[in-house]
């Protein structure tokens, strides 16, 4: 199969490698820097690790030189059992006034005793002292939207088409800077 690299303004077609199911768009400084005997696009089931690893190499280079990535900062904040086992976390990370949650789990024995709530208070608490004002996370409408709506935080955006009808949520809050909410 052959990709046909179309631009708007009336040119010839240039063969690429596979053919796009939508119409792909080259400047003409793109046309000029690709030759299609040179350019091979390929796409994987299962992508090789050293494929996957060369793109996120390359991205990685490319936002480090566009945006101060070193001023990212982890955060978590973690439950333990008398034994020392951690049973639950709040795990993310902050960056200017941002704060992400990327991840919050209690163990099945410690649901439904408040600790992800007093993990998650923990965590935007050491969040504040970084000074962020601005938190988010995504969960799955299997998840925990409702809990986090609970904390304060509201779906700003909604992406359906998962299976069984599931959702996934972009959710988010904002608290003044000095406020005792986070």
């Amino acid at each position: 199969m052959t990709v046909e690299a179309t631009d708007p303004a009336p040119r010839s077609r240039k063969r690429i490698g596979r053919r796009c199911a939508l119409p792909c768009r080259w400047s003409s400084a793109t046309d000029a820097a690709m030759d299609a005997k040179s350019i091979s696009l390929e796409d994987f089931d299962e992508p090789p690790e050293e494929m996957v690893r060369a793109v996120d190499e390359g991205l990685e280079a490319h936002n480090h030189g566009a945006a101060p990535l070193g001023d990212v900062r982890p955060l978590a904040a973690i439950a333990r059992d008398g034994h020392g086992r951690v049973v639950g976390g709040a795990v993310g990370r902050t960056w200017g006034q941002c704060c992400e949650l990327l991840q919050l789990w209690v163990s099945e024995e410690h649901r439904r005793l408040g600790l992800a709530s007093a993990l998650v208070a923990r965590f935007e608490r050491r969040a504040a002292a970084r000074g962020c004002s601005v938190y988010y996370l995504t969960t799955l409408s299997y998840q925990a939207p409702e809990f986090y709506r609970t904390l304060g935080y509201s779906s700003i955006a909604q992406i359906s088409g998962y299976p069984n009808g599931i959702v996934k949520h972009l959710m988010s809050k904002v608290v003044r800077q000095g406020a005792d909410d986070a």
